[in-house]
């Protein structure tokens, strides 16, 4: 008990001594939920945001047409309450009855027609073209039901219209437009925006009147308090004497730390660490071109010390070219067991018995995890030369064919679905230097489907070709660490929205 005191008393002296204010919210005690942002979020048009801490703000605020419920990989009905491909690119949706926006204005299809013809307009500027480009136009065919028009075929189009494209009130934002919807953010969300200093402090409260039947239902809590605080060190002091309630992108050593005087939970997100092998590079008169290289080379790297040493807490060594929590990531495939021996017969095999040496670059990766990778070649008679890079140059020289390896990461825009990373890297296009063209098919019909079964089918049989012929050595999946209050019920997801309408107090 007196320890307790103690720390709380420490916590408290930390706070004063760097000039912060007692808090005026109570959390739990007043059921309002404080949080700290490092970074500003950005104005709170969801079509222009980059960052994730405006786009969780915006997914508090309005809805999609659809939801991806990403615990269980559903995709359910938003403000549509049912959907069907009524051709290979064409898709329509009977809209929700009953919705109704912040400002009071009656969800229809005007909504979703004035939204998406605006937002697909590429003097708009939206921010992420790939996540509109494939409509062509939106109808209206009666005032509960719209048909999307699409401009090619795009297995994605379901995950982009589950949250990452709202609806706007049709008439509020053809007056106002972007700048309208910054100023003043309007939709159908289960919080309302009711005060923003934008980039400094933003306060949610609960939606009353937030639509029976949405996904998001159910809110516990009733006004969500944002801040920036760009000193990390002033977000811990403010977690431990109460003054916040929620921080996140804790730093691995911190988290140790804090462990012991607050809630702290690791969790993993959607981004992988991976190394590209080219065999395609060097006009193909490298090792890796290979198979039995590139094998070997994965045999000799000791992913799960590496993984302990610099990743830690919710990563996991990966044995996909994808996140297990995408659809489509099948994760029975043919695995590379840390065993040198193996790889120095491999590398015996493939007239390698004496080594080589091997250049790698890596961006985006720290210098310490590229350097452990070498160290392990080493052990198997490979010289491995770092070459670090900015990614734009790194990246750059992989499509130049200029490298056999390339060690970076890649998040696929936080999205749940393999057609954001396999056919990028494997489907034929400019960072494809595989080149395995019924590999290239798999996924070009895989990516155009309207089947999910389909989809799935085919995206497990290049999954298992990628690792059986190991065009890549998958390595971790990022985490991140979050600071709670210990009062806080919070569950974190891969793809780093936080959902704090699923939040309560213990």
């Amino acid at each position: 008990m007196k320890q307790g005191l103690l720390k709380s008393a420490l916590a408290l002296a930390m706070a004063a001594s760097l000039g912060l204010a007692q808090p005026a919210l109570a959390g739990k005690d007043d059921n309002t939920l404080n949080v700290a942002f490092a970074a500003e979020p950005e104005p709170l048009d969801t079509y222009k945001i980059a960052g994730r801490e405006g786009l969780i703000l915006a997914r508090h605020i309005y809805d999609g047409l659809l939801y991806k419920n990403l615990d269980t990989g559903e995709i359910l009905p938003a403000l549509a309450e049912s959907w069907e491909f009524t051709g290979p690119l064409t898709m329509e949706f009977t809209l929700r009855s009953g919705v109704t926006f912040h400002n009071g204005a009656a969800f229809t299809a005007d909504d979703v027609v004035t939204t998406l013809t605006t937002v697909i307009n590429p003097d708009y500027g939206t921010r992420y073209s790939i996540s509109v480009d494939w409509i062509e136009s939106v109808e209206k065919l009666t005032d509960d039901k719209v048909r999307i028009n699409m401009s090619k075929p795009f297995a994605g189009a379901v995950e982009m219209l589950a949250d990452a494209l709202p609806i706007y009130p049709h008439e509020f934002f053809a007056e106002n437009g972007s700048e309208g919807m910054t100023r003043t953010p309007i939709g159908t969300g289960p919080y309302r925006l009711v005060e923003q200093e934008p980039g400094v402090r933003y306060v949610l409260e609960r939606f009353e009147d937030h639509y029976e039947g949405s996904p998001k239902s159910g809110a516990g809590i009733d006004t969500i308090v944002v801040r920036s605080i760009p000193e990390m060190n002033t977000q811990y002091a403010e977690l431990m004497a109460g003054d916040l309630d929620w921080i996140w992108r804790i730093p691995p050593d911190q988290a140790a730390k804090l462990e012991s005087r607050v809630q702290i939970i690791s969790a993993p997100i959607m981004r992988i660490g991976y190394v590209g092998f080219a065999p395609e590079a060097l006009n193909g008169d490298s090792p890796v071109a290979d198979p039995k290289v590139r094998q070997a080379l994965i045999h000799a790297t000791n992913r799960g010390a590496i993984v302990d040493a610099f990743a830690g807490g919710a990563s996991k060594v990966l044995n996909t070219p994808c996140n297990p929590a995408q659809f489509g990531c099948m994760q029975d495939v043919t695995q590379y067991e840390f065993d040198p021996e193996k790889a120095k017969a491999l590398l015996a095999d493939a007239g390698y018995a004496d080594g080589f040496e091997l250049e790698m670059v890596f961006a985006a990766m720290p210098r310490p995890t590229a350097e452990a990778v070498a160290a392990d070649l080493a052990n198997v008679g490979v010289t491995l030369n770092l070459n670090e890079q900015q990614y734009s140059a790194g990246i750059g020289k992989w499509r130049n064919k200029e490298i056999p390896a390339f060690f970076s990461n890649w998040g696929s825009y936080g999205i749940g679905d393999v057609v954001f990373i396999l056919s990028n890297f494997f489907g034929g296009g400019a960072d494809d230097l595989v080149q395995d063209p019924e590999l290239a098919e798999w996924l070009k019909v895989a990516d155009t489907s309207s089947d999910r079964a389909e989809r799935e089918a085919l995206y497990a049989k290049a999954v298992e070709r990628i690792t059986e012929q190991a065009y890549w050595m998958p390595m971790y999946n990022f985490n991140v660490n979050y600071g709670l209050s210990p009062d806080l019920s919070f569950t974190p997801h891969p793809d780093e929205f936080a959902r704090w309408w699923q939040a309560d107090w213990k």
